[in-house]
């Protein structure tokens, strides 16, 4: 899926195209790594808004819930603290070639050579985590065979991202059918290393802006997706793992997406919305007369064009509450990701059940986007088209020049303050995540001065190849 020449080319955004039915088949210890690989946002106004399960599901399902490297390229990324107020202690992951999915049309087939598990996840089903006692793991290649509920998935999966596997996939009445697709791992390795050596120089002006942050525990991850810089990503305090905010309904809309691709949906299609749906915060469908039918096109559009948290609740239900988006977390091996409540559920935060994520598995999700990996090319298209509709813009486009091309989606809660999305300059086509925890206040700010120190960097780029 993934072409050098498609990603470095501009993209045309349709205010309201049909996307196809069918794709089928400091303060605080910080760790530098350039990696190779009232109410809230859930909030007031503009946007003031448990360890993760491994793809299971808190238990309340129903209840109202939330707005390194193996290949001695860098050093692993060490994370958040679990005494920083606002942020929980970074899950044990596996070192990050060991955790690897293959991205083919319309699914992704999730390994774990560590763990010993597989997980297909695709149009036509989703056998959930499913351990192999028996995966071979021999020269950097994962291979197996797993038989659920009559169907049989043999694998020859690379632990290197952007290397070739296979998946063969047979029942007892069909054919066997030979799926092959990129692999995909968070980070990516660069496709140039001397290239991605340049960026090195930025980890360490963004280490600066952390360490200033003495309110608030900070993490900014940064990948290249132009080949400018030889799609290198860097990190610092990349696996912190503050609540996700509104930065988790990324992952609700790409669930949606996925569906349409698949051909289970049409974007047209209709959803009744009730005055029972109805929650503060962020968002416009608020202020409106139910009950009502909305199409799943106006709910996806302002679930991120105004962080509405109307459209967020209606959509988890629509897509079968938590399980199916935290199974869409999992399939992708987004370890620090959970989605456990809904938008301005009180009661729910109350007991310990939250949204979090991280800024190595925001840009794990942006860069599959962006690639290809994830979503057909019209999905991905209109998913960037409404984040660069975005309504809520006080932290990367307020510091940035103005015109700036930029589509990001933000989140607030009085203890948390993000923003991640894409710099859409062209020819220096990047993701960035920038996540803290503490007061949102002093947090907006530090978010400012990551994105400003990304945009400086990028315009007038240093010709250092070593890391400050």
């Amino acid at each position: 899926m993934r072409k050098s020449d498609k990603k470095r080319s501009s993209f045309l955004f349709a205010p309201h195209p049909h996307v196809p039915l069918g794709w089928l088949a400091a303060a605080v210890a910080l760790v530098v790594v350039a990696t190779t690989g009232p109410a809230t946002a859930d909030g007031p106004g503009p946007d003031r808004q448990t360890t993760p399960g491994y793809g299971t599901e808190p238990a309340n399902d129903g209840s109202a819930g939330n707005d390194g490297p193996a290949d001695g390229n860098g050093p692993v990324d060490g994370g958040g603290r679990s005494d920083e107020p606002g942020v929980e202690p970074a899950p044990e992951r596996a070192p990050t070639s060991e955790v690897s999915w293959l991205s083919f049309p319309g699914g992704a087939f999730a390994v774990d050579s560590l763990g010993h598990t597989v997980r297909y996840r695709a149009c036509d089903g989703d056998t959930g985590r499913v351990a192999d006692p028996d995966m071979r793991v021999a020269a950097g290649v994962a291979s197996g065979e797993v038989t659920v509920e009559g169907r049989s998935f043999r694998y020859r999966v690379p632990l290197i991202g952007r290397s070739a596997g296979t998946l063969v996939v047979s029942g007892p009445q069909a054919q066997p059918v030979e799926l092959r697709g990129v692999v995909v791992t968070s980070p990516q390795p660069p496709t140039d290393p001397v290239e991605g050596a340049r960026l090195f120089p930025l980890s360490g002006q963004l280490a600066r802006v952390v360490a200033d942050a003495s309110l608030n525990p900070s993490g900014a991850t940064v990948r290249d997706l132009s080949g400018r810089y030889g799609d290198q990503q860097i990190s610092v305090n990349g696996a912190l793992r503050p609540k996700a905010a509104s930065v988790i309904k990324l992952w609700i809309l790409v669930e949606l997406l996925r569906r349409v691709d698949c051909g289970q949906v049409s974007l047209d299609d209709g959803v009744l919305v009730t005055p029972a749906d109805v929650v503060g915060g962020t968002g416009q469908l608020q202020f409106e007369t139910f009950p009502q039918v909305v199409t799943l096109y106006r709910l996806a559009r302002y679930l991120i064009k105004y962080s509405d948290n109307v459209a967020a609740n209606v959509l988890i239900t629509y897509l079968g509450g938590f399980a199916p988006v935290n199974a869409l977390i999992d399939s992708m091996n987004q370890r620090s990701t959970i989605l456990a409540r809904r938008m301005l559920d009180s009661a729910a935060a109350q007991r310990g059940e939250e949204n979090y994520t991280s800024p190595d598995d925001v840009v794990s999700l942006l860069g599959a986007v962006w690639d290809g990996e994830i979503l057909a090319p019209a999905s991905r298209d209109l998913m960037i088209g409404f984040m660069r509709e975005q309504t809520l813009n006080t932290k990367i486009p307020a510091a940035l020049p103005p015109g700036v091309p930029v589509a990001h989606k933000t989140g607030d809660l009085p203890d948390a303050s993000h923003d991640v999305g894409y710099y859409l300059i062209p020819g220096t086509e990047t993701a960035v995540a920038f996540l803290t925890a503490g007061p949102m206040a002093t947090g907006d700010e530090t978010v400012r001065r990551m994105a400003r120190t990304v945009y400086d960097f990028l315009v007038t780029p240093s010709d250092e190849a070593v890391e400050e």
